[in-house]
């Protein structure tokens, strides 16, 4: 399986893939402020690029359970700058995280590769018209609410055929518009509007979601429910977000994992593809 985007292709399935996270925001859930200043956001980034990510994700808006919206003109202000910086001294694919098309549109004029949307593309009408434009690629994931209510009481009745069936309607209605299957990735949302019983469901059946024959973007890391599990603050779960990830990666319903600790999680995702004989 091939994910496309822009002018390049990346083959899934060799190994998992290490997406590193760079959050240009003062309130994201783990490391909120530490990289808001343009500077320290492309250093970051670079950083992460050399330790092995595979894509960089770049995002000027918290999403975490309760924050409110940032204007355009803010966003536009703390993404932008950084995307070009980063794509003009490293050549790996940026994407980038936000709900509003012209944000997406300036970022991809800037250099970015992948628009990530944790609305798939239902947030603002004009996404779908900006990823065709560029040829981008796309991340459609599912959420139940939006960041400011999702986490006030999150109710399924399966919630492994409900994110399935969302997410396959979402392919469906950009695959309508011309944008090709192959340019589009999926992520289940964990945490984004369920409970950790329902993570914990969502991670055990995600093969039924990588039967939708694209991509799976899995973003476990440092996540409520493996603090919750461990027993962990949110800065020391590493071992946790890394058991999550690799058991989805193991059984190769995870394609493509996005993670604040990159080195650490390239390194468990050579082995996992060794182990298992991910892409042979």
């Amino acid at each position: 399986m091939d994910w496309s985007f822009r002018n390049r292709s990346v083959t899934i399935g060799a190994r998992p893939l290490v997406m590193g996270i760079v959050n240009v925001t003062r309130d994201s859930f783990s490391d909120g402020g530490r990289f808001v200043a343009t500077d320290a956001a492309v250093e970051h980034a670079l950083r992460l690029a050399a330790e092995g990510a595979d894509f960089l994700d770049i995002g000027g808006e918290s999403s975490r359970p309760g924050s409110k919206p940032v204007s355009l003109d803010d966003e536009l202000a703390r993404l932008i700058p950084v995307v070009r910086g980063v794509a003009g001294r490293s050549d790996v694919p940026i994407s980038v995280d936000t709900t509003k098309a012209e944000v997406a549109r300036q970022a991809l004029s800037a250099g970015a590769a992948v628009v990530n949307d944790i609305t798939a593309a239902t947030g603002d009408a004009n996404m779908v018209d900006v990823v065709r434009e560029f040829d981008a690629g796309a991340i459609l994931m599912h959420m139940q609410g939006t960041p400011e209510t999702m986490q006030a009481s999150p109710t399924y009745g399966d919630v492994v055929v409900e994110v399935r069936d969302y997410l396959a309607r979402r392919l469906e209605v950009l695959i309508a518009a011309g944008i090709p299957a192959e340019r589009i990735a999926i992520d289940p949302g964990i945490g984004f509007g369920k409970t950790s019983a329902h993570n914990l469901t969502l991670l055990r059946h995600l093969d039924r979601l990588s039967a939708l024959g694209r991509p799976v973007v899995l973003g476990v890391s440092r996540k409520g429910f493996v603090g919750e599990i461990a027993r962990r603050p949110v800065g020391d779960r590493l071992a946790a977000s890394l058991a999550a990830a690799c058991y989805c990666a193991a059984h190769g319903s995870a394609h493509i994992l996005r993670v604040h600790d990159v080195a650490a999680t390239v390194d468990a995702a050579k082995v996992v593809g060794a182990i298992a004989g991910i892409g042979k």
